[in-house]
């Protein structure tokens, strides 16, 4: 028996605009998994982003830095990027792309790109994490409303990030 145990990387791509509990508690659960994680910061400027690309490392390091479940995780590091995730995927010698699931609406969008970036690379695997109840309605399009709105997104953000969306949209 071979007692060389393969050393796993794994990116959790997104563009977190912003950090929610949900994406923390998926980063949480994945940091068991693999043996480094890379949260992937997606640059995506076609989604018009809240915060600047510095902004959302920003507030995620701290976030994973301040989270509970940190007992028994890996190394979780976080990269911005602007190529393709396959691309990026290969740059950071990762293996499995790790992807939340809310619902049965992002299925369909991520079946559709798990099965493309499987064509642009297929030694590339992805993962899905079913969201927890807790958190499978929480959003950060939802949470930018609210904030927007002035309503309370204490109970699906941090408090630095909520104090962050509060600048944003003072008036």
């Amino acid at each position: 028996m071979n007692s060389s145990k393969k050393y796993i990387t794994g990116i959790y791509p997104g563009s977190f605009d912003p950090v929610t509990k949900g994406h923390l508690h998926l980063i949480g659960r994945a940091s068991h998994i693999v043996d480094k994680l890379i949260v992937g910061v997606a640059e995506n400027a076609n989604k018009k982003p809240l915060f600047t690309l510095d902004e959302r490392c920003k507030m995620l390091q701290t976030d994973i830095e301040n989270m509970t479940e940190k007992e028994g995780c890996c190394e979780i590091e976080v990269v911005k990027f602007s190529t393709l995730l396959v691309h990026f995927a290969k740059e950071m010698k990762a293996s499995y792309i790790i992807r939340g699931l809310r619902a049965s609406s992002d299925f369909e969008y991520e079946f559709q790109l798990t099965g493309m970036n499987s064509k642009l690379d297929p030694n590339i695997e992805t993962l899905f994490l079913m969201a927890s109840d807790k958190w499978q309605f929480v959003s950060s399009s939802f949470v930018k409303e609210i904030s927007c709105l002035h309503g309370d997104v204490s109970a699906f953000v941090t408090s630095q990030v909520r104090d962050r969306l509060k600048k944003k949209f003072e008036k």
